[in-house]
């Protein structure tokens, strides 16, 4: 599988590349980088050998010291097995195919780069064959903030409900000054592939948001402020969007008091999309949505810990507060119930600010430290830090997804996340770019282009906490 360094905007490659590196003239790469043990296999899969130039081939000792390697010089391509490829690298896709992701290849059978024919490949044994297999891996999708009132309710009125998720690729034309709020804001174009967002979350195993407002029977439409209500009929563009949970944990559920909450909860059943975080009372809240994935038993809980007079109590309706106690609490109790895979979805921070502070980056510690195998957390309207503490990885926040807040630039713009596990295990985790248009509808950024300023504000704010 080739792989580069995690940060990288690059999605693919092929032989001619590798060639280009190996003969000094890649415009990417200055080096290929391989595990000693594969290194004449592959070569010889590529049809190639050793340069006579040995500076361009880098020889690692085993696939940990390689991805080591990828973090500390990111200018080399290189190539894992399959089932060495952790989320701490970019696997990429050859010639149009991947192994990883929505799109990946049905079988192993499918993808071109394999031990074979070789009289390295045949003496082998059984038990050094791969075992990742891509037909039973499984995908997460992860949003950010999703409303359904204000401007993305008046953009659904005359485009229709599936209109948020219809978002294919667009580009940045310019920048224009200024907005309300005195900040520039991009000029923007679609280009093309229209679908692009709604075929990810569909094509997922699982995919999951955060739902920044109560969908009470006797809404209300606003045309402004910060108290919001959508219409419960709104959610049939999520069930056709193919999403499968949202997290109700937010500073907005209880804005149609605890009848709206209890409201939505039954609005959000008859869709049948699961959700946690919020419920009658504090025990409810604090369950877990319990999803499967290829078998997979994939526990989500969700927490607040903006709006403390929301959070539910014994003889109360609101949602799960986060504290080091209960989330490791409610982790213990997702795995006794038979969780293979128990994610942590926060609503937590500073708006509009991508790096966490002191308390928070403590809890969200503690959720590793309690047995979550991730977080991923929101509220903040700006896509933030990502971190990787004892080996577990924590989004603090995906930005906006599904929103209306067109007045800047970054909260136009977010990621949005597609994980590949094997079994329980995560395998890779891509952060898509998007921007958001019509005060509605994401669109996807070319990561290399005009993406480069959203997902170079996440690295930037992860410059001390993330390693790949």
């Amino acid at each position: 599988m080739p792989v580069t360094h995690f940060r990288a905007p690059w999605t693919s490659t092929d032989r001619d590349e590798v060639l280009a590196v190996l003969a000094g003239t890649s415009e990417r790469y200055t080096a290929l980088e391989l595990v000693e043990g594969d290194a004449d296999e592959i070569l010889y899969q590529l049809a190639t050998t050793r340069p006579t130039d040995l500076t361009r081939l880098v020889l690692a000792a085993d696939a940990i010291a390689l991805a080591a390697d990828l973090a500390a010089d990111r200018t080399r391509l290189a190539f894992l097995r399959a089932d060495e490829v952790s989320a701490s690298v970019r696997a990429l896709a050859w010639s149009g195919l991947t192994l990883f992701g929505v799109d990946r290849v049905a079988t192993l059978e499918a993808w071109p780069l394999a031990f074979r024919e070789s009289q390295v490949a045949a003496e082998r044994r059984p038990a050094d064959e791969p075992s990742f297999n891509p037909a039973t891996a499984w995908t997460l999708v992860a949003g950010g903030d999703m409303l359904l009132d204000r401007g993305v309710a008046n953009a659904v009125k005359g485009k229709g409900i599936d209109f948020p998720f219809d978002g294919g690729t667009a580009e940045i034309t310019g920048h224009t000054c200024c907005s309300s709020f005195g900040w520039e804001v991009p000029t923007t174009r679609r280009t093309g592939g229209v679908g692009a967002v709604r075929s990810l979350l569909e094509s997922a195993d699982l995919a999951i948001a955060n739902f920044e407002n109560p969908a009470p029977v006797e809404f209300r439409f606003h045309t402004q402020g910060t108290v919001f209500t959508a219409d419960p009929a709104l959610i049939e563009g999520l069930v056709n969007a193919g999403i499968d949970y949202v997290s109700l944990a937010n500073n907005h559920i209880r804005d149609a008091g605890a009848a709206g909450l209890l409201q939505t909860i039954d609005a959000l059943d008859g869709w049948g999309i699961a959700h946690s975080g919020a419920g009658a009372d504090v025990a409810a809240a604090r369950a877990p949505a319990m999803l499967d994935a290829a078998g997979v038993k994939v526990a989500i809980l969700g927490y607040d810990t903006i709006a403390g007079s929301y959070w539910a109590t014994a003889d109360r309706a609101g949602s799960a507060q986060l504290t080091a106690g209960i989330v490791a609490e409610d982790v213990a109790a997702a795995r006794a119930a038979g969780a293979d895979v128990v994610i942590v979805f926060p609503h937590w921070g500073t708006e509009y600010r991508a790096t966490p502070f002191a308390a928070q980056q403590a809890l969200a510690h503690a959720c590793v430290d309690a047995g979550a195998d991730l977080v991923i957390g929101n509220h903040a309207h700006w896509a933030g830090a990502v971190e990787v503490y004892n080996g577990r990885p924590i989004w603090y926040a995906l930005g906006n997804f599904v929103f209306d807040q067109s007045w800047s630039e970054p909260t136009m713009e977010g990621v949005t996340l597609e994980l590949t596990f094997d079994g329980p295990r995560l395998v890779q985790a891509v952060m898509r770019p998007h921007i958001i248009l019509d005060k509605a509808q994401p669109n996807f950024l070319d990561p290399a282009g005009d993406g480069a300023v959203v997902m170079n504000q996440v690295f930037s704010a992860s410059k001390d906490t993330l390693p790949w």
